[in-house]
């Protein structure tokens, strides 16, 4: 079963798509945009918005929580920064197609998650720690691997 945010957000980026192309022949369209603006941003704060807090939440222990929070958080409103200013230029640049790189970024972003983050649903911090130190002493093991094969070669 695929996440809603990978089912809603391609739409919601084809459906603006839409709207752009049709703002210049249809006066009421820029009405419309604002509308689905306005909706994406509820929808977006009551969904997938405060996921990226919870997972902050969950991966760190009590001790170096607040420091991943505050980390979190300068990066997400950096990125919303950079986004905001930046938006406008990239809409001169490819016109009605720019939602496309927001499609693209989802893409990699849910890669990224799917890959990369663990399950943390019914864990406890301990099984979740548990999981990165695997990780890391998996890779702590493949590197002494590759060092010793590197001076058999020798």
């Amino acid at each position: 079963m695929e996440p809603a945010p990978i089912k809603v957000s391609p739409n919601h980026c084809y459906c603006n798509t839409e709207r752009t192309l049709l703002q210049s022949d249809f006066a009421w369209m820029s009405y419309v945009s604002m509308v689905a603006i306005f909706l994406f941003v509820i929808f977006f704060e009551v969904g997938p918005g405060p996921i990226p807090w919870f997972i902050v939440a969950e991966l760190f222990s009590q001790g170096p929580r607040p420091a991943a929070i505050a980390v979190a958080g300068f990066c997400n409103w950096a990125c919303n920064f950079i986004v905001g200013m930046c938006f406008q230029y990239i809409a001169d640049l490819c016109g009605p197609y720019v939602f496309a790189i927001f499609a693209a970024l989802l893409l990699v972003f849910f890669l990224f998650a799917y890959f990369k983050v663990p399950e943390t649903k019914g864990k406890s911090f301990e099984e979740i720690a548990a999981v990165f130190r695997r990780k890391k002493l998996l890779a702590k093991a493949m590197t002494e691997l590759e060092d010793l094969r590197g001076s058999e070669e020798a």
